[in-house]
């Protein structure tokens, strides 16, 4: 059970873990439910959750006693007793002020730690994919990448971004996705030096470039990736941008190994967008961790933390915007492995040019 090394690596003192969010639930259980609560223990663990869920929950979770939640000011108190809990952690990093009150006034004489140790713990669990991890993002991306090749050819000229955006949502959801990853991005012309553009009514035309960021859900997990495109013969000042942010992105790929800092990854790709002159047209950063959420630890940036790790799942999606005219990003889903790195992203990178 995955929860076992967190339960040994809590503080001293501290018995218990109550885990309510729907990622961490869905992580150590591999049950997903709008609602319910996970107490792990140094004694044992129990998943608690209502009516709705029971059943199926009693199907499928195998990693600890299953119980229906009824009365919470009641089953909770009883547990930490069952479980000989003296002091309990949360998730610090989820749970409201308003909410960890109200669990410290339904645990009683149990006292609540406020320590960020287990939210920690639990990000730095959560960022070292298993294989059958992996096997999920693989499985995601493949069905984000079928929606990449089937609306290349349906893009045409006069289209709005939200056609082209419900095309590949409908595309992704027929062929196997569970849900989207996140709202997918299309933002073509002066929309695409938005990097988070909401499609509109905005129409392609000619010389226009369109930048498509999405990604599909599979069994929970989730897959990201960006291509920008071109609608016809793009001018030579955006085929400089693209270039640069191309070359950019495949350094940034390629210096990925285990022991690499999370800022020294940022740096490279960084470093190349500024010696072109556009360090200020690069304002996010590098990449991120994906899995059970779209975002999660590490975080490639100027100010990311920590290094690279074998397992680690991350992407590489630097970009250059600027405002009023036009925007690129290209971003591969990478797992970092014993000696480099394996890029999980197929679709290609040249610059494609869709006829007008």
């Amino acid at each position: 059970m995955k929860a076992e090394d967190i339960i040994k690596s809590l503080p001293s003192g501290t018995d218990g873990l109550l885990i309510e969010s729907y990622e961490n639930r869905l992580y150590f259980t591999g049950f997903a439910s709008s609602a319910g609560l996970l107490f792990l223990s140094k004694k044992g663990s129990a998943f608690l959750t209502d009516f709705r869920y029971i059943e199926a929950a009693r199907r499928q979770v195998k990693c600890c006693q299953v119980i229906e939640l009824k009365k919470i000011e009641e089953q909770l108190p009883k547990l930490a007793k069952k479980f000989d809990c003296k002091k309990v952690a949360f998730e610090t990093d989820r749970v409201s002020v308003a909410r960890a009150e109200k669990l410290a006034s339904l645990l009683g004489d149990v006292s609540l730690s406020k320590s960020n140790t287990a939210a920690r713990l639990i990000s730095d669990l959560r960022a070292v994919k298993t294989k059958e991890e992996v096997e999920k993002v693989k499985v995601a991306q493949g069905i984000a990448e079928k929606a990449f090749d089937y609306i290349l050819g349906y893009i045409k000229p006069g289209m709005t971004e939200k056609e082209i955006a419900l095309a590949l949502d409908y595309h992704m959801l027929k062929n196997g996705a569970q849900a989207l990853s996140f709202n997918t991005i299309v933002a073509a012309g002066v929309n695409s030096s938005k990097p988070h553009a909401v499609p509109g009514e905005y129409k392609v035309a000619a010389g226009d470039f369109i930048t498509l960021d999405f990604g599909a859900i599979y069994e929970g997990y989730h897959s990201d990736m960006t291509r920008t495109l071109t609608l016809g013969s793009p001018s030579s000042e955006k085929q400089k941008v693209y270039k640069t942010v191309l070359t950019a992105q495949e350094a940034g790929l390629k210096a990925l190994k285990p022991g690499l800092a999370c800022q020294a990854a940022d740096a490279v790709c960084r470093d190349i967008i500024e010696k072109a002159g556009y360090g200020k047209n690069f304002g996010h950063g590098t990449g991120h961790g994906v899995g059970i959420e779209i975002h999660e630890a590490p975080t490639l940036s100027p100010t990311g933390k920590g290094k690279l790790k074998v397992g680690h799942l991350v992407t590489v999606e630097p970009g250059i915007y600027i405002a009023g005219a036009f925007g690129v990003r290209i971003e591969d889903m990478a797992l970092i492995t014993k000696k480099s790195y394996e890029n999980l992203t197929a679709s290609p990178k040249q610059l494609i040019s869709l006829p007008v």
